[in-house]
């Protein structure tokens, strides 16, 4: 059998492109003929391989997506040895979003700094890219130091200004945001979907309904910017949250004159209305429009769903909503699931609740934190103290802590049962976890003092710092 052919630059590109798993697209980008060409003189040297660009890109791109940082950081160091091409600046745009998105605000300012190395020069691109990685890590001290020295690299444009407009509205500090506005238009920059979008969210946030349609009126007869369906968005579920579904659906019929596209977050937004102000019928004949305008349900609108099924404490229907999303593609996230858990502990049915939580996996969702604490309380308010224990020390284990409040009540509950045993494994597992609260701690004291305990609590304290 002859050996294989070595492979071509292009042909590796190809491979790494179809290759799904980045462990292995990794290893083959690094060895792509593992196999020596039985043709070549044993005393020749061997030639390195000609990756291209397009390769470069590939693999970098599938292991930034997988945060296999270590190994993007190594193939990025060799790129930076690479004489036949200049890698181009979208690719650091996209390193940097993927640090970004990790929470990794230094190694995005650390790329930033090294573009220059790679012979590429940086524009405006890679400093939005920049901005708005810091934005994602809640870095806003960082990204006004860049903003000072901003000139030194590029003229900010749009998407500069609309960075910091989404931030100070995200913040609810509206009047910040106008002033940056006022100096966008100053530069002679255009305001665009995403400016009005931000700025409208930001007067939603606090309350100013009236400004808001105002500016979205405005921004089509004074900037010509025609509403796109995230601004309607907004002030549909703004005028939802304070119960004006009469106007919130003149929206939706204006949307349609208008020809925007009614997606999901609308559709889930306004069926959500109905159901709080008791409007069932209504809410589920929008759901059948939703579904014959051939808008897919989301999650967002399958958990719309699961809550008011929960409320009516019509679990059967909230686990066939469960079972649906799985039917037709959409996998249930862990919120749809702590929904169900939260409204079963509620009513007590805590057995269901660790059913269910004990499921969680084997239905391809680990519980959170969230999970967790749902269930601790839960149990604990159902004076389960036994099985409220296990949770908490799997809690623990886990690097998660309870809610302040459950984990006092708790305790409370603990020392008014005279439940000593349990009381100290509890101080044991929070101690453990570094979890335990200086008042917890107080009170436990002041407990096995009364119930002269100090000998056992003493032994426990012992075996933490031996």
């Amino acid at each position: 059998m002859s050996p294989p052919k070595p492979l071509s630059p292009f042909r590796l590109a190809s491979l790494l492109r179809l290759e799904k798993d980045p462990q292995l697209a990794f290893h083959l980008f690094l060895n792509p003929n593992p196999i020596p060409d039985p043709h070549r003189n044993a005393n020749t040297p061997t030639k390195p391989f000609r990756y291209s660009l397009v390769s470069y890109d590939i693999i970098i791109m599938k292991l930034g997506r997988a945060k296999m940082f270590d190994e993007m950081h190594k193939i990025l160091r060799q790129l930076k040895t690479e004489t036949r091409f200049v890698p181009k600046e979208v690719l650091f745009c996209n390193v940097i979003s993927f640090y970004g998105r990790a929470g990794l605000p230094d190694k995005a300012l650390t790329l930033f700094d090294e573009i220059p190395s790679f012979r590429c020069q940086r524009t405006i691109k890679s400093i939005n890219s920049l901005l708005n990685a810091l934005l994602m890590c809640e870095q806003f001290d960082k990204m006004m130091e860049l903003l000072v020295c901003i000139e030194k690299f590029a003229q900010p444009d749009t998407c500069t200004f609309n960075i910091f407009i989404y931030w100070f509205c995200s913040k609810g500090r509206v009047d910040d945001a106008w002033k940056v506005f006022d100096e966008m238009k100053s530069r002679g920059l255009s305001p665009n979907n995403r400016t009005f979008g931000s700025l409208i969210y930001g007067l939603c946030l606090n309350l100013k309904w009236k400004e808001a349609f105002e500016l979205k009126n405005n921004m089509e007869r004074v900037y010509g910017t025609v509403p796109n369906a995230h601004i309607y968005a907004s002030l549909i579920k703004a005028l939802c949250c304070v119960g004006d579904l009469y106007l919130a659906f003149r929206l939706k019929e204006e949307m349609s004159k208008k020809k925007v596209k009614l997606d999901s977050a609308i559709y889930a937004t306004l069926i959500s209305g109905l159901f709080k102000v008791g409007k069932k019928e209504e809410a589920f004949g929008l759901l059948e429009e939703m579904t014959l305008a051939g808008c897919k349900l989301d999650t967002v609108t399958y958990n719309v769903l699961i809550c008011e099924f929960c409320k009516d404490l019509d679990f059967e229907a909230a686990f066939k909503v469960l079972n649906e999303m799985v039917g037709k593609g959409c996998k249930p996230e862990v919120i749809s699931y702590n929904i169900i858990l939260d409204r079963l502990c509620k009513v007590g049915k805590w057995t269901e609740a660790s059913d269910l939580f004990e499921d969680m996996p084997r239905r391809g969702c680990v519980p959170d934190v969230t999970s967790y604490r749902i269930l601790f309380d839960g149990l604990s308010k159902a004076f389960q103290y036994e099985n409220a224990t296990l949770i908490l020390d799997e809690m623990i284990f886990k690097g998660f802590a309870p809610y302040p409040v459950g984990i006092t009540n708790f305790v409370d509950s603990l020392c008014q049962a005279k439940n000593e045993d349990l009381l100290l494994s509890v101080l044991n597992s929070l101690a453990k976890g570094n979890a335990i609260p200086e008042h917890l701690w107080k009170r436990s004291i002041a407990f096995v003092v009364k119930e002269d305990m100090l000998l056992s609590l003493s032994e426990h304290v012992d075996s933490l710092t031996s």
